[in-house]
């Protein structure tokens, strides 16, 4: 298959399986579940397709059409963006195995609804990943955004509607009301949208006014949850469990720091801003993002809320590595997205399993559980691990080039960050393992066992590929290393 027509499948491979989902919901719910397992595997052949290009230095891409002369919709694949692509694309086969299983265990309504719009979502993402210009991807970073909206609302009621049009709003009223106008700011300044190393305002633009519009940039990103554009992401926890995983893991989030990220590397430039001070707020914002998130961890009672917070943090952690402005951190950046994404689908999918098996959602309700459904709490542990950043799990490795970044730019705020965070880390996730394996069941607790096959399989796997990557990490730090090589024009 072509380079070009792999890009364009990418995206319209899950377009294509979301009506094949709609039209057989109507007909038998095996064959249904059949063609979405069906079309996550298609799209990962189809997306991993493209890596033996891109680790021989291709950057393939194409322009599907013209709007007018200078802005047009066009995908262009480079390191990060296969990194992401390939990630998310993974993740969705993982993540539809334990919706299957969860949602079937749950007895959930609507599910012809919930993985139509699952699969829309998953074409918005490769459409991010993928994209050539700031136009595209505003255009699928929004596509993301509402096809979104109703698995947050999925449940149907009064407060898990109100909660969904907060995580609406917030992320619309930031990408139109920032997001947008910093895209035709930068369009005017530059006089393209086309991402390039090295950066497209690179002398173009400077002084404060660089600082304002990458503050227009980094708030109008609102996926990225940088406070205080944060509240969405908390609110979005009355979805089923599968749509946390894709909001924390697969999609949502993960594409709030791609966008950043990219936005570092290839439309702002490292030397600039590396030369700007104006632009010297953003590794303060990130430091209080993370160290306030973990607080407020602390502090929850309910297990998907707590997560919801360490997201937050864990979020930072990507952005504060990416505005350190050195090649190991920017790796460190991008080595986190994935362990990240490892270690957070698998502490989803432990919470999920709890609520199935033992509808239990609170984290003093924990106690004992870990005799009860030792799979599933098994994964929870090592999920939490890897979040704190113990060895042998993926989150070590992460945070070892972030802070060899941060040491080799002698950034001692983020040194801190990363420190006092870690250890507020352990501080809300040691407490829930301990509960979990050491206290004493209550008396007269109800008799369950562990949730259904599919969720425990999936769980358990996502859980093995937080310490599988550990060790088999290669293939990312090559893919990003020619990311580095290529930041500067």
């Amino acid at each position: 298959m072509k380079a070009e027509t792999a890009i364009l499948a990418a995206v319209a491979l899950p377009l294509v399986g979301a009506l094949g989902i709609a039209l057989t919901g109507r007909i038998n719910k095996n064959l249904r579940e059949a063609v979405t397992l069906a079309t996550a595997v298609g799209l990962i052949w189809v997306v991993w397709s493209l890596l033996p290009a891109l680790f021989a230095g291709a950057r393939p891409g194409f322009t599907l059409f013209e709007i007018v002369p200078g802005i047009n919709i066009a995908f262009r694949v480079e390191p990060l963006g296969m990194l992401f692509g390939a990630l998310a694309s993974g993740l969705w086969l993982i993540n539809s195995v334990y919706s299957i299983g969860y949602m079937r265990g749950n007895g959930e309504k609507n599910q012809t609804r919930f993985y139509t719009c699952f699969a829309i979502a998953l074409a918005a993402t490769m459409g991010v990943a993928f994209s050539a210009n700031l136009l595209t991807l505003f255009l699928f970073y929004e596509i993301l955004t509402l096809s979104t909206y109703p698995l947050v609302a999925h449940k149907g009621d009064s407060p898990t509607v109100s909660s969904a049009r907060v995580y609406l709003g917030i992320l619309l009223t930031t990408s139109i009301g920032l997001l947008l106008p910093a895209i035709v700011w930068t369009y005017a300044a530059a006089g393209t949208g086309d991402f390039t190393p090295g950066g497209i305002l690179n002398g173009k633009v400077e002084g404060p006014v660089l600082g304002l519009l990458l503050g227009l940039f980094v708030f109008g990103t609102g996926k990225a949850a940088v406070m205080p554009v944060h509240r969405w992401l908390p609110a979005a926890m009355v979805a089923p469990t599968p749509v946390s995983a894709l909001l924390h893991a697969v999609a949502v989030v993960k594409t709030g720091v791609f966008v950043i990220t990219k936005l570092i590397v290839f439309v702002f430039g490292v030397d600039t801003l590396t030369a700007e001070p104006s632009t010297a707020w953003l590794p303060y914002v990130t430091a209080f993002t993370i160290v306030a998130a973990s607080v407020v961890a602390l502090k929850q009672v309910n297990l998907k809320r707590l997560l919801a917070y360490s997201t937050i943090g864990q979020l930072s952690y990507v952005i504060l590595a990416a505005a350190i402005l050195k090649p190991l951190a920017e790796i460190g950046a991008a080595v986190h997205i994935v362990a990240h994404a490892f270690g957070k689908i698998t502490l989803f999918f432990a919470a999920g399993a709890i609520y199935v098996a033992a509808k239990k959602t609170e984290i003093t309700q924990l106690r004992g559980i870990g005799r009860r459904m030792p799979w599933t709490m098994g994964a929870f542990t090592i999920g939490a691990l890897s979040m704190i950043g113990v060895p042998p799990t993926g989150g070590f490795v992460s945070k070892w080039f972030i802070l060899a970044g941060a040491f080799q730019a002698d950034d001692y705020l983020a040194i801190t960050t990363i420190v006092l965070s870690t250890a507020l880390n352990a501080a809300y996730f040691l407490p829930i393992i301990y509960l979990a394996w050491f206290a004493r069941e209550p008396e007269g607790g109800v008799e369950h066992g562990e949730a259904p096959l599919a969720v425990v399989i999936a769980t358990t796997l996502t859980a093995a590929l937080a310490v599988l990557f550990f060790f088999f990490n290669a293939p990312v730090l090559t893919l990003e290393s020619q990311l580095i090589e290529g930041m500067s024009p």
